[in-house]
């Protein structure tokens, strides 16, 4: 008689091992706890608090109305990658063809783990600047690829040098995955470090695969470059971007992959045959964003400043904390190495007593233990709040 299986048995090994992603967990751990009653405040997730501007929303209901409802081109509507490849060559300096050379996802996520799919498999390495976001490490691994984690150094500011790389690489390596400005760091890399990554890549002929979500939102007269613009990069760098940070738009779900049409083509079959295509309307609104005005992004990184300047100097003056400024994104990596607990143990604590809930730094590698993450992409008087609420219960150095 046949034994009967069990959930389990049905389930693929690459999901079954597979960890939950750590900050839509403390979302999920924040959402239980409001149902309950209890006044949290979630510095976990990364959603702007802001509204998508009023031109970009009228832009999609337009459409909408006008019965844009319909399946558009797998690859993204025609004029929206035109307005992608002007936006590319006007701000980044990179020259992409439209047609061949960009596709429009649900998303950036879903254009990363698009390419990983077309691009890595059983005995494929790819190289991770560790602490790196977290789903990076999953999507290289459900793909049977291998991530490499490059430890960087907090008290060096977590900078790369072209030998800490160098040291990773193997006949296996095929790439190396980059963000910046970072999640969870708030580094923007500088020249230096940019030409090391290139060097690298080069030289090992290796594929780069450049995720820059946060380039709009930088502080201090710190300069976002694309990797793609560095001599002999353009070759072999895929670039992922959306609108989610930058232009207010989590929501709708818009992003984008961009790159040598060799590489494009490959992963425009994952795309077809998976989310077939972008929202048609939302890529109206996508249109609107890219080619309508373009200050609200200065205002909106303006109230990141001042709220960065704040979360950092609040949480320094806590017993056993200390907040470096973040230089690029809207995220704080705060040291917490002085308490003498673990990160988890700190965001349990401060979730459970003080009802503050952040990301514990191991959820983004080992080189993340000793630090939390706080997103300070909320409105000013939950950050002030929940800077009270942890010098309350911590104390003030």
């Amino acid at each position: 008689m046949q034994t009967q299986r069990t959930a389990a048995d049905f389930l693929a090994a690459r999901v079954r091992d597979l960890a939950p992603s750590p900050t839509i967990g403390v979302s999920d751990r924040v959402r239980t706890l409001k149902a309950e009653g209890v006044d949290v405040i979630d510095l976990g997730g990364g959603d702007p608090d802001f509204i998508t501007p009023q031109h970009i929303r009228d832009a999609a209901a337009a459409a909408m109305h006008a019965g844009d409802t319909h399946y558009v081109a797998s690859n993204g509507t025609p004029v929206f990658r035109q307005a992608i490849a002007d936006k590319l060559r006007t701000d980044n300096g990179i020259e992409v063809d439209p047609k061949d050379g960009i596709i429009v996802t649900p998303g950036a996520k879903a254009a990363l783990f698009e390419a990983i799919l077309a691009l890595v498999e059983p005995g494929v390495d790819v190289l991770i600047l560790d602490p790196a976001w977290v789903s990076y490490v999953p999507m290289i691994e459900m793909a049977g690829g291998r991530a490499v984690r490059v430890p960087l150094d907090p008290d060096d500011n977590f900078r790369i040098t072209r030998n800490q790389l160098a040291a990773e690489v193997t006949p296996a390596t095929r790439g190396i995955l980059v963000n910046s400005p970072n999640n969870p760091t708030g580094r923007v890399l500088d020249r230096e470090e940019l030409d090391a990554i290139a060097a690298v890549a080069r030289e090992h002929d290796l594929l780069v695969y450049a995720d820059e979500m946060y380039e709009k939102i930088v502080f201090d007269g710190h300069e976002h470059i694309s990797l793609a613009t560095l001599p002999g990069m353009a070759e072999r760098t895929l670039t992922f971007n959306g609108l989610s940070k930058a232009y207010a738009m989590t929501g709708w779900r818009l992003g984008y992959v961009a790159g040598p049409a060799t590489f494009v083509k490959q992963i425009a079959k994952v795309h077809s045959h998976s989310v077939t295509c972008a929202t048609s309307f939302a890529q109206a609104g996508g249109v609107a964003a890219l080619t309508g005005p373009q200050e609200f992004i200065g205002e909106m990184v303006g109230a990141w400043d001042r709220r960065r300047r704040g979360i950092s100097a609040g949480l320094s003056a806590v017993q056993g904390i200390t907040c470096p400024l973040p230089e690029g994104a809207f995220y704080a990596f705060a040291d917490i190495r002085e308490t003498g607990m673990s990160s988890i143990a700190v965001a349990d604590l401060l979730l459970q007593e003080a009802h503050v809930a952040v990301t514990p730094g191991i959820a983004f590698g080992d080189a993340g233990e000793g630090h939390i993450r706080l997103s300070f992409a909320t409105a000013d008087h939950c950050l002030e709040d929940s800077v009270e609420r942890i010098t309350n219960l911590l104390g003030r150095r």
